[in-house]
This record gives structure tokens, C-alpha cells and sequence, in this order.
């Protein structure tokens, strides 16, 4: 587990980002996968979220993950949903209730926590490339300050994702995101193979964070893609043929 200096030493606030070890999946998930996504048996996520929990510190919180679907979706969660069953679509949760750990999936995509300790609101989102785009960190704010919390309170950490040199893209990708605005055109560099490019999600994530007033902002340098020790990652798996992968979980929750 990875911690992350912005939120490490917040009063009443525990969070963790996990690598892949220490679980009890086989094979491809091996072996702390915790994305119901995945084709594993249930029992396996289920001991993997459990034993997150507890290295983090809070084996009796109720932990809460969406159904992700690259939105700026958010959901303020009021009790924890009985089942992963009635997770709500969307890829952004915030909370002010103690003891609901809110948790984000990724295996590549940026996952952001977020804290303000002084109104003890707390946020995670999943930010891939199509949320990035669309504003998810900032509807997640935004969100947050619907239940009192003041931006310029917030502490926010990234972890994990995929780093630049790991992850190339065509020019009608760089493209999309040129049109959406001009400057964002800094975020790509030519990659080896000529009219491709190589895109810096964790940059174009942290920037769009820096831009939003928020007090505090650590930016974790693991790159998801390349560290196969420590991380899931979907690219990896794509380009390794494989017919599946693990998903990492990423979690915040505000003591009892």
C-alpha cells in the first residue's frame, strides 16, 4: 500500500493506494484484485477488499466502489449500497459520513482522493482520459463543497497511473483533446513510431487540479504500465494478449 504526503497526515483521515500484492487472486489477478469487473469468483474480491481495509487501518469500514463508465459522474453517498450489485453508474463518489471507505478502480486511469479535513468532507475519483476531459475531478469538488467543504481546504493526491513513456496514442487522439483546447497540445510529445504520440494523463489530471484552487496537491510518479510487479494495467494486458486483468483499488475514508 502507498500512501501519499498530502493526505498522510490528516486528522481523522485514513486512505491507501494499493499495488497488486498481498491478496489471495491467482493467475492474471494475482493477486490483490479488487474489481468485481474482473473473471474471478466473487469470494476472491471480497477477501481482497477486506484485507485493503483492514492495512489500512479501518477493518470495519463499509467499503463503496461505482459502476465506472469514464463519466464526470458524481454520487454523494449517504449509507453504504448492501450489495456491489446497486453500485450506481458513475465515476466520482464524496461523502461526509465516518466510516464509508469511498474506493476507485484503475489498472492505467488516474485515480484522485480527496480530503478537506476542516469540514471532514472526503472524494475519490477515477480519471481516465474520457473523464479527464470532461471535468471529473472538478464536478468531484464541486461536489464536495455541496456538503461544506471550501476548495481551498482540500488536500488531493493522485496515484498510480500510466506514466507518458507508457502510452502512446494516434494523432486523432491528440487531436480530440487539441480541439477541446489549443494549449492542450503541451501534453503530447512524438512518440518512436512515426504519427504517433505520447500523452501525460497524469500531467493533464494534475494541471486541471492545480487550476481549481484547491490547497494541497501530491502527484505519485509509479507508472501502472511499466512496474508489472506492483500494478495492474490494462494497456499491458492488451499488448500481452491477454483475456483479462486485475483492477487496483484506491481508497479514502473519514475515521469513526
Amino acid at each position: 500500500m502507498l500512501n501519499s504526503p498530502a493526505l498522510e497526515n490528516l486528522d481523522g483521515i485514513r486512505h491507501g493506494f494499493f499495488t497488486r500484492q498481498g491478496g489471495v487472486s491467482q493467475g492474471l489477478y494475482s493477486s490483490l484484485n479488487c474489481g468485481f469487473g474482473a473473471d474471478e469468483p466473487r469470494e476472491n474480491v471480497l477477501e481482497n477488499r477486506a484485507r485493503a481495509l483492514a492495512r489500512m487501518g479501518s477493518p470495519d469500514a463499509s467499503l463503496v466502489t461505482a459502476y465506472q463508465i469514464h463519466s464526470a459522474d458524481v454520487h454523494i453517498v449517504e449509507q453504504a449500497w448492501s450489495s456491489p450489485d446497486e453500485a450506481p453508474k458513475g465515476d466520482a463518489l464524496v461523502t461526509n459520513k465516518p466510516g464509508i471507505a469511498l474506493g476507485i478502480m484503475t489498472a492505467d486511469c488516474t485515480p484522485v482522493l480527496f480530503a478537506d479535513p476542516v469540514s471532514g468532507v472526503i472524494g475519490a475519483a477515477h480519471a481516465g482520459w474520457q473523464g479527464a476531459i470532461k471535468g471529473v475531478t472538478d464536478s468531484t469538488i464541486t461536489a464536495m463543497e455541496s456538503l461544506g467543504a471550501r476548495r481551498e481546504n482540500i488536500h488531493a493526491a493522485i496515484g498510480p497511473c500510466i506514466a507518458q513513456i507508457s502510452y502512446e496514442v494516434g494523432a486523432e487522439f491528440a487531436h480530440r483533446f487539441c480541439e477541446e483546447q489549443e494549449s492542450n497540445l503541451e501534453y503530447f510529445i512524438p512518440s518512436p513510431r512515426e504519427g504517433r504520440f505520447l500523452f501525460d494523463l497524469r500531467r493533464y489530471v494534475g494541471n486541471s487540479l492545480k487550476a481549481s484552487g484547491i490547497k494541497q496537491l501530491s502527484v505519485s510518479k509509479n507508472d501502472t504500465y511499466s512496474e508489472s510487479e506492483l500494478f495492474f494495467s490494462y494497456r499491458r494486458s492488451c499488448h500481452f494478449k491477454e483475456n483479462d486483468y486485475g483492477r487496483g483499488l484506491s481508497a479514502i475514508v473519514l475515521e469513526e
